[in-house]
């Protein structure tokens, strides 16, 4: 069974950083796109930012210049790097993979609460 285990949420004051991580788990024959996604109280929810296989990135406008995505391949995990955290950042932070094990599927993680407050 596939899974997406993320971890790294928590709270910090603004202008903090914090680094999420998702683990993938399973029997999978390959990872395509992996990314993060939030969704804010009474949102909904919206893509942060992605990385192909080959490691080709996009951003949402907002956390342009304050937020890195990156993988690690051999560990299955994506990264997301967040700094310069602002209120307007508070959210739960999902992580999400296009997995390829006898079939191309999308799978989400449980995700993690991100609090920035003073």
């Amino acid at each position: 069974q596939v899974r997406l285990v993320e971890s790294g949420g928590g709270l910090v004051q603004p202008g903090g950083s914090l680094r999420l991580s998702c683990a993938a788990s399973g029997t999978i024959f390959s990872l395509n796109s992996m990314g993060w996604y939030r969704q804010a109280p009474g949102k909904q929810r919206e893509l942060v930012a992605t990385i192909t296989s080959g490691g080709s990135t996009e951003y949402t406008d907002s956390v342009k210049g304050r937020f890195t995505i990156s993988r690690d391949n051999a560990k299955r995990t994506v990264y997301l790097q967040m700094t310069s955290l602002k209120p307007e950042d508070t959210a739960v932070y999902y992580c999400h993979a296009e997995i390829v094990t006898w079939r191309v599927s999308e799978y989400w993680g449980q995700g993690t609460q991100v609090t920035v407050s003073s």
